[in-house]
C-alpha cells in the first residue's frame, strides 16, 4: 500500500512543480535537438551548398547537383520584389561575361502561381514574362512552395548563393546586388580559375 501512496504523492509533486515539468522540458529539447543534429546545419559562406531541386519553364527537374564542378550563382528572387528587379539586368551581363566558362546562374523563383497567393499573402507573379521582359537568358526555376528558402535559410528576396567547382559557398548577398561590378566579376574569374 505504500508503494502506491508514494507513486500518488510523486504524482501530485510533478503537476504542483512548474520546476520538475521545467526540466523534463529542458532534457527533452535537448534530446530533441542530439536527434536532429545533422538537420541543422547552417548554410552559410564556407559551407557545402544543399542540393536542391526545382521545375525550369518547360517542366523539367533541375538541380544544383547537375552543375557539379561549374560555379553557380544561385539566386532566389520573386517578380513583386523590386531589389529582384533591379539586380536581374546585372546578373544577365555577368552570365553574358562568363557562360561560356564553366559559369551557371540558377534563379529560382518562389512566386505563387500567377492570380494566387503565396504562403506571405503576396500576388503570384508571370514568371515567364518576367524573364522576356528582362531578356534573361540563364536558366530559371520555379519553385512556388517556397522549399528553397527553408532548404538556404533565406531571409527574404533576393537572396543569392555563389557556389565554387567544389561545391562550397564563396559569398552569401542579402538583398540587390550589382552582379557585373568589378569586385563580382573578378571574385567568379577567380572561381572559375582565371
Amino acid at each position: 500500500m505504500e508503494s502506491s501512496d508514494e507513486a500518488v504523492a510523486v504524482k501530485r509533486g510533478l503537476s504542483r512543480s512548474p520546476f520538475a515539468w521545467a526540466v523534463i522540458a529542458v532534457v527533452f529539447v535537448i534530446v530533441a535537438a542530439w536527434l536532429g543534429r545533422g538537420r541543422y546545419e547552417p548554410v552559410v559562406v564556407g559551407t557545402t551548398a544543399p542540393d536542391f531541386q526545382a521545375e525550369d519553364l518547360e517542366g523539367d527537374l533541375v538541380s544544383v547537383a547537375d552543375y557539379a564542378g561549374r560555379v553557380v550563382l544561385l539566386n532566389v528572387w520573386a517578380t513583386w520584389c523590386p531589389p529582384c528587379l533591379e539586380e536581374m539586368p546585372s546578373m544577365q551581363r555577368l552570365y553574358e561575361e562568363f557562360s561560356q566558362d564553366d559559369f551557371e546562374i540558377l534563379a529560382v523563383s518562389v512566386d505563387a502561381p500567377f492570380g494566387e497567393l503565396d504562403r506571405g499573402g503576396m500576388p503570384g507573379g508571370q514568371v515567364e514574362a518576367f524573364a522576356q521582359r528582362f531578356g534573361l537568358t540563364f536558366p530559371i526555376l520555379r519553385d512556388p512552395e517556397g522549399r528553397i528558402q527553408r532548404v538556404y535559410q533565406t531571409t527574404g528576396v533576393p537572396e543569392t548563393f555563389l557556389i565554387g567547382r567544389d561545391g562550397i559557398i564563396y559569398k552569401k548577398i542579402a538583398g540587390g546586388a550589382h552582379w557585373d561590378s568589378q569586385a563580382n566579376r573578378e571574385l567568379v574569374g577567380r572561381l572559375l580559375g582565371g
